[in-house]
């Protein structure tokens, strides 16, 4: 929005001030119409002293960001996502928990989004989605899932789609290996990486179970993950050690998995010798159907 400053006259009190102060003007620190009033060769002209308008203009500052929340739920150590634009208020969820589904809401609701798509990086063993449920809070919103990982959702997922929020955007890369169907999402200046359990800070996912390929897990992170900005910043699903964030780099340079060669790295993920998660026979199924399945 633009005004105009309007002219304005000088008060002949003021301008009496500035002729008695101005019996030497250099060096006073008058300056512009100051100094015309002062000058001895000027005072005798009757001209009146003008202000002239200026136009100014006020704008809304350009952010070219997005909103970010990082959301933890204890039980499980999951990571749940929240990016929005924050000019047209849309906004995407990763990874949410059925645990934390009236937080999740209430945030949305506080901050005055509108929740486009809540999206899964791959159908989760440890925890159950509140994708589901939240449809029901949420009018419009919309769920969203891998289409290779055999769950049901409004928007079935493929390499190169993208979640558009406002002007931003993420990008779908498929990086299976931990499950057929895994997901890493991509902002669209490849500033940020959500890896799901792809890639962890310092780890990665397991390979034991539903579909998982330690050789593919490998191939996904080295030619997709590692093929992002080294200052990518990397937010995983999970983080068992306090850890909320790294970096591309970081993990190229420090990750002890994937430091190995892939035939070291197939070694390892095969002798894990992990418990197997308590909640997968109950977390699978109901995430097979959006969250709802027996609920």
């Amino acid at each position: 929005m633009c005004s105009r400053i309007p002219s304005v006259k000088p008060d002949p009190r003021s301008l009496t001030l500035l002729l008695r102060l101005g019996s030497n003007t250099e060096g006073s620190g008058l300056t512009g119409a100051a100094r015309w009033a002062a000058r001895p060769d000027m005072r005798t002209q009757r001209t009146p002293l003008t202000a002239v308008a200026r136009s100014y203009c006020t704008r809304k500052p350009t952010n070219n960001k997005p909103l970010f929340r990082q959301l933890f739920e204890s039980a499980s150590s999951t990571y749940t996502y929240l990016v929005a634009d924050p000019d047209t208020k849309e906004a995407v969820l990763i990874d949410s928990v059925l645990e934390t589904l009236s937080r999740d809401v209430k945030l949305i609701k506080q901050l005055g989004l509108r929740l486009k798509v809540a999206v899964n990086t791959h159908c989760h063993a440890d925890h159950i989605t509140s994708t589901g449920r939240m449809k029901k809070h949420l009018p419009g919103l919309k769920s969203a899932i891998s289409k290779f990982s055999g769950a049901s959702a409004d928007i079935l997922l493929s390499e190169g789609d993208k979640i558009a929020f406002g002007k931003h955007h993420l990008s779908v890369w498929e990086t299976p290996g931990h499950t057929d169907g895994c997901l890493t999402f991509v902002l669209g200046d490849k500033s940020m990486a959500f890896t799901g359990d792809a890639l962890l800070i310092r780890g990665c996912g397991r390979t034991d179970f539903q579909q998982g390929c330690p050789a593919t897990l490998h191939n996904s992170v080295h030619q997709k993950i590692f093929s992002l900005p080294d200052l990518c910043r990397v937010y995983p699903a999970h983080d068992y050690e306090g850890q909320t964030v790294s970096t591309v780099g970081e993990e190229r340079k420090f990750n002890p998995r994937f430091t190995k060669s892939r035939e070291e790295f197939v070694d390892i993920m095969n002798n894990l010798n992990l418990p197997k998660p308590e909640k997968i026979d109950i977390a699978v199924p109901a995430n097979l159907a959006c969250g709802v399945h027996g609920l």
